[in-house]
């Protein structure tokens, strides 16, 4: 059964020049109206009235989109009482009285895009917010009545050392707030720094220290290193992406969300036009393989600080893991890029860092 949806608001003020994700500026609020109606058009034709667990606004900049909208949208989705609600937020966009009204409207968790505390990084990567801006949201979200307050930030960004990151995480853990997450800085085709790519960005060696100093510093503030990118103080993981991280099945509702239900992943029209239009939203459709959801479910759980379990994948898909891939286990347990575990399988820190070489390994093999 389904028990998790993300919904796409693709709305920024500007674009900032990392970002390659489908996102519209220059909108106005009539468009953004219609745009909830158009997304509650698609859920009340797609969902089929599940008691969901976690429910996930993401962008874009869902913060732009009046607290009045978003509250509409939840009315059209049933939560059991005890569901993860979370928006993702641009400091630039919110004030207390706004928060205030996110937190009536159902949101319980929030996502904020702080990226970094450094103000020349920020305006470097094009950021609207400053520093002062973004501990000020964190402060009024906290009088707001949030208690579930994740930070972004990545690293390996335009003139950013060691040291400047690293006080970016010090100064979040002195916020007191219950969640991290790291994003190493990737150039990807469709941003603005892939076509005019900034000069003094960290090397692959600098971007490794970052991480795992970053490992280091917020296990020692009391993070659980729970996933490869995220960390958590105690209860507070996030059960939205866990749900994703385990393998299971979520709506994807609003233009360029992708979903998986039945056995299918699915993404939605990228561009307004098609997606207001299309009598059906989606634009790709796949059937998934038994070994395509074996493969996923190698490649998710590996993303988890505990792995995989190897009697679950043996009993889901009738295989002896340690024996179709023994020559791949005894590559990188030998390195000790792979660790074993009482239940299977887990990449050590230093895994991490090369995940992708390892992870392709299984699936290609």
């Amino acid at each position: 059964m389904v028990q998790s949806a993300y919904i796409h608001i693709p709305f920024c003020k500007s674009k900032c020049g990392y970002c390659s994700f489908v996102s519209y500026t220059g909108s106005d609020s009539s468009l953004r109206k219609k745009y909830v109606e158009e997304l509650i058009l698609e859920i009340k034709a797609e969902y089929k009235s599940e008691d969901l667990k976690t429910l996930y606004f993401g962008g874009g900049t869902p913060s732009l989109t009046e607290p009045e909208g978003i509250k509409k949208i939840i009315q059209n989705i049933s939560l059991q009482p005890d569901a993860e609600v979370t928006l993702e937020i641009n400091p630039e966009t919110v004030d207390k009285s706004r928060l205030t009204q996110y937190k009536k409207a159902g949101i319980n968790r929030l996502s904020i895009g702080v990226q970094s505390f450094d103000d020349d990084i920020l305006k470097a990567i094009g950021r609207i917010h400053t520093a002062d801006k973004a501990i000020k949201t964190i402060t009024d979200a906290k009088d707001a009545g949030f208690k579930n307050i994740s930070l972004d930030f990545i690293y390996g960004l335009p003139s950013q050392s060691l040291q400047s990151f690293t006080n970016d995480l010090k100064t979040a853990v002195q916020l007191d707030i219950e969640h991290i997450s790291l994003y190493g800085l990737k150039i990807e085709e469709g941003s603005k720094f892939f076509q005019n790519p900034p000069e003094n960005i960290a090397d692959d060696d600098l971007q490794a220290d970052m991480y795992l100093a970053a490992i280091e510093l917020l296990e020692q503030a009391g993070f659980k290193h729970y996933e490869i990118s995220n960390f958590s103080k105690e209860g507070f993981e996030s059960q939205h992406n866990l749900n994703y991280w385990n393998a299971n099945e979520y709506y994807g509702f609003g233009a360029a969300a992708h979903g998986y239900t039945n056995n299918t992943r699915y993404s939605n029209y990228c561009d307004l036009k098609n997606y207001f239009e299309k009598s059906s939203k989606k634009q790709y459709l796949h059937s998934q393989t038994k070994q395509e959801k074996l493969e996923e479910a190698i490649f998710l759980g590996f993303r988890k600080a505990e792995g995989i379990n190897t009697n679950e994948l043996n009993r889901n898909f009738d295989i002896d893991f340690e024996k179709e891939y023994k020559s791949i286990l005894e590559k990188f347990t030998k390195t000790k890029h792979l660790l074993k575990t009482p239940s299977g399988y887990c990449l050590s820190n230093e895994g991490f860092l090369i995940s992708n070489i390892i992870l392709s390994d299984f699936i290609c093999c």
